[in-house]
């Protein structure tokens, strides 16, 4: 006796329905280090056209966050899309190495550092960057990120410090590295010099003072007796004040108040006499800031001279248009000062301490100076007003803590000097999105020149020496011989040699005429290092240059993507990059930034060790990273039902095609019945569109085309459709074998085309498949296929599949109704126009199969519609209980059910199928 069930050709896989990814993904990746992917991606694809993303470097200190996930696994989406899709991408990723935090981890965990000589520091700092770096690599590698794991650039890695000095030697060469004395941004906390790159922005509370310097010399131009009125909101740089600074163009006025005369911007009178609680002010005389030049005022603490100048950098927009000016504490007020011939004075030392030229404040720390000083202008008469304002003010991202500006000794690199350069460079890079255009031109438009020198112990040396009469020397013989050095030695050899032994062999100078030279003792800023990475890695290793692609969040636009071609553009003319790409911060899932005091950190670790490393890649692929992006445990596992859903439909193709051999099996197009036509010219269209986000990098719309694919056209029509055919029919029925013809192309082409964002599940499910490539990562995207018909076959069916989804609403209609359970107890008779007829009436139309339904009829008379009908936008549709039995074998209801003797339970399809093969 034949049972039926098992004549039924059910779907067969071993591909498992649960992926279980915490568990199988460290497995995966463990095969794929075995076979090394890598290496065999990049050989099938070394004869292609080469496409390089540059990493930017994260720093080798801690874990990964959820931005590192976000950054990198965007990074590996692309290079596996541009390996599948005809180019030769070989990733090669970094890390960023010398710096401040790691000295700052040494001295956390009690190293003392002036207790070892600096090469010993430098060493200590050397094995813990390489810690981190192994800790990083573990949590990257987890990620599924593929690249050059074994052979990654590290830029304190001799080969790459060798480069960075060549760059420092070319831009000197040109006359863009010189030494000043200029304000920087000064960290007290890090004893050290910033980048503006390494300011921070947090609001303080600060003392705003009005104060009134005496007239030494009016120069007849207004009273002797008058006295200018500055603001500010920086009492402690009083000591340092040199001169006043006016507008040229703004009227400035005279005003007399209780006995005393006083000297402001005419616009600003107002608000003035507002804060110092002037009554009955009046104006005694109008001037230009342009006949005030030159007017020599006092000091109001030393006596000394304060020489009234004029800048542009003056406005009306606050204080009294009366700039108190401190050229050692302050940009404009170092240019207007450096323009009248001032000193620059900065009475502050590197802890941010007064030294012995202000006296009286000796020792004393700047910003506990605040109150002594103003306490100090109220005795000498010169305090007008106190009171407190909470401003935005410049803190070191590292520590955390305030900064000032203070005039030191720096190496600086001119950026003035080719400035056009630059700007031009940035309009010739493709931006996405757009707006990061805008924002590096202004960035660099704008900024003033780069402080490069930092005094600190772990870093890449200044490679420059001094003669005895304290010439600088940086020659292009100087540059070749240490960049040689540090090839062979690393940069430690910098610290560990004099001077004498760091130059070429037989070395002379003039300004050394007894042969004694001494070395500089600052390192560079680590932005130069990571700056010169086109040199330390594409050059290096031979790679394209300058890269197709830099990808990095958008505060890189005044970080790595500045340095980067400042460096390129000085020693080669040219951006370093072709195309700029950056990405938003990530939030938690109400829109905060993350953070542990809320403990709403998202950690990557946890998110793989709950639900996989596809699934927060899949996270990725949904968001719209030009921007702010969010995440939470709620919208991972919302991801993780979209997954449940790719996986589940995957896992269904390769079911139904288990007894499909591509080779032997295959149908021809033209030979395709319309509905398997219509799905595979459906896939094309994916296709299509997949491949243009891809090329775009527009992810958000690769998941979401994929997605709805899977979801509506797949799962909720095609697959459930094939049921009818690929279980029920006879093993090598042509119409079974057509479905499983678009149904394995289908499969081949998600597999693929999912590769860059679901890595491990492809890879998986490639593995129960007999293609030859050991790994789908070793294939390329289909082409997309255009037939001839496909216009015709889309409006055609564009409008059977819109009369479907009116089927559909009535047969839901009448479910809710209790006139049938599932759709294959219908009977639906459609009463529509005469296109509409002739359309569903097509031989080439299975519409019936199309519904689910087991009796469909279709009359050309959609008015004389029985009362019954439901009335749609093109249908009136009557769903009723299909007429004759239930078959046992396809459960579909049909009059032919008991026709046959030796099978009284079957339809005559069914009955047909087993007497022939089963019986």
């Amino acid at each position: 006796m034949v049972e039926y069930k098992d004549t039924l050709l059910m779907p067969k896989t071993d591909f498992p329905m649960r992926g279980n990814l915490p568990a199988n993904e460290p497995k995966m990746q463990e095969k794929w280090e075995e076979m090394d992917i890598n290496a065999l991606v990049n050989e099938r694809t070394k004869d292609r056209p080469h496409f390089v993303l540059h990493d930017g470097p994260p720093y080798a200190n801690g874990d990964i966050h959820i931005g590192h996930a976000l950054n990198k696994v965007l990074k590996d989406m692309i290079t596996r899309h541009r390996s599948m899709t005809g180019y030769h991408a070989p990733y090669v990723p970094g890390w960023d190495t010398h710096g401040l935090p790691i000295e700052q981890a040494l001295t956390n965990k009690g190293v003392k550092r002036k207790e070892l000589t600096i090469a010993e520091f430098r060493e200590l700092c050397e094995k813990y960057a390489y810690e981190q770096i192994e800790n990083q690599k573990t949590q990257f590698k987890r990620l599924g990120v593929r690249g050059d794991w074994n052979d990654p650039y590290i830029t304190l890695k001799p080969e790459f410090e060798s480069r960075q000095i060549e760059v420092f030697g070319k831009m000197a060469e040109k006359g863009y590295i010189y030494k000043g004395l200029k304000p920087v941004y000064w960290s007290p906390s890090s004893e050290s010099a910033l980048a503006e790159a390494e300011i921070e922005y947090k609001d303080i509370k600060s003392p705003s003072i009005y104060v009134s310097f005496e007239i030494k010399d009016a120069k007849g131009v207004v009273p002797q007796d008058a006295k200018f009125i500055i603001w500010t909101t920086t009492p402690w740089t009083i000591p340092a004040n040199l001169g006043i600074s006016l507008n040229a163009e703004i009227t400035y006025v005279v005003v007399s108040v209780n006995d005393n005369k006083f000297i402001i911007a005419k616009d600003l009178l107002e608000t003035v006499s507002q804060n110092l609680e002037w009554e009955n002010a009046e104006v005694i005389q109008e001037v230009k800031g342009a006949e005030l030049e030159y007017v020599v005022a006092k000091h109001p603490i030393y006596g000394r001279d304060s020489l009234v100048m004029v800048g542009d950098h003056v406005t009306t927009e606050a204080g009294t248009g009366c700039v108190h000016t401190a050229p050692g504490h302050g940009e404009d007020d170092f240019l207007v000062g450096k323009r009248y011939g001032l000193d620059v004075l900065s009475p502050i030392n590197d802890q941010g301490c007064y030294t012995h030229e202000a006296p009286g404040f000796e020792g004393l720390f700047y910003d506990d100076a605040n109150k002594v000083m103003t306490e100090k202008l109220k005795e000498v008469g010169a305090l007008e007003k106190l009171s407190f304002i909470t401003h935005s003010y410049p803190h070191d991202w590292r520590t955390k803590k305030p900064v000032i500006y203070r005039a030191t000794p720096q190496w600086f690199c001119s950026v003035e000097a080719f400035r056009d350069e630059l700007l031009q460079a940035v309009e010739e890079t493709a931006f996405t999105p757009s707006w990061g255009e805008t924002r590096l031109y202004n960035m660099l438009r704008d900024r003033g020149d780069w402080c490069i020198s930092r005094q600190r112990a772990w870093g890449v040396p200044i490679p420059v020496f001094y003669a005895e009469n304290g010439e600088e020397i940086i020659t292009p013989e100087t540059i070749a011989h240490v960049s040689k050095l540090f090839r062979e030695h690393g940069s430690n050899i910098w610290f560990q040699r004099e001077a004498k032994d760091l130059l070429p062999e037989g070395f002379t100078h003039p300004g050394s005429p007894n042969g004694k030279f001494t070395k500089e003792n600052d390192i560079m800023d680590v932005w130069f290092d990571s700056g010169s990475s086109h040199q330390g890695v594409l050059v290096e290793r031979g790679m394209k240059y300058p890269a197709d692609l830099y990808l990095e969040g958008s505060d890189q636009h005044r970080g790595w993507f500045n340095s980067s071609l400042i460096t390129s553009v000085a020693i080669n003319g040219y951006a370093p990059y072709k195309g700029l790409l950056t990405h938003g911060f990530v939030l938690d899932g109400e829109g905060r930034k993350m953070s542990k005091s809320l403990g709403n950190v998202i950690i990557p670790e946890k998110v793989m060790n709950q639900y996989g490393a596809d699934i927060l890649r899949l996270w990725v692929a949904s968001v719209d990273y030009t921007g702010d992006v969010r995440i939470s445990m709620d919208m991972l596992k919302q991801i993780s039902e979209v997954y449940r859903k790719i996986r589940n439909t995957l896992r269904f193709l390769h079911g139904n095609v288990s007894d499909f051999d591509p080779k032997t099996d295959r149908v021809a197009y033209e030979e395709l019945r319309e509905m398997d036509q219509y799905m595979y010219m459906r896939l094309q269209d994916v296709l299509k569109a997949v491949r243009k986000a891809y090329d775009r990098y527009e992810f958000a719309s690769v998941y979401h085309t994929i997605n709805n694919f899977v979801a509506v056209e797949l799962s909720a029509f095609y697959l459930d459709v094939a049921k009818d055919v690929v279980y029920i029919e006879a093993k090598d029925n042509k119409n079974r074998r057509a479905m499983q013809t678009v149904m394995y192309d289908t499969l081949l082409t998600l597999l693929k085309v999912l590769t860059p964002i679901l890595p491990h599940t492809t890879d998986e499910l490639w593995s129960y498949l007999n293609e030859e490539e050991v790994s789908v990562q070793l294939t390329d995207f289909p082409e997309v296929d255009e037939r001839n018909n496909f216009t015709e076959l889309r409006a055609k069916w564009d409008k059977v599949i819109a009369i479907r989804d009116e089927v559909l609403k009535a047969l839901e209609e009448a479910r809710n109704a209790k006139t049938i359970g599932k759709s294959l107890e219908a009977k639906v008779t459609i009463y529509a126009d005469n296109e509409i007829t002739e359309l569903l009436n097509d031989p080439a139309i299975d519409f019936a199969q199309s519904c689910i339904v087991s009796q469909l009829q279709v009359v050309a008379n959609k008015e004389g519609a029985p009362e019954n009908a439901l009335v749609l936008e093109k249908t009136a549709i009557v769903v009723e209980k299909a007429e004759g039995e239930k078959c046992e074998r396809c459960w579909s209801y049909s009059e032919t059910v008991g026709q046959n003797e030796s099978h009284p339970t079957l339809c005559s399809r069914c009955a047909d199928v087993v007497e022939k093969y089963y019986v």
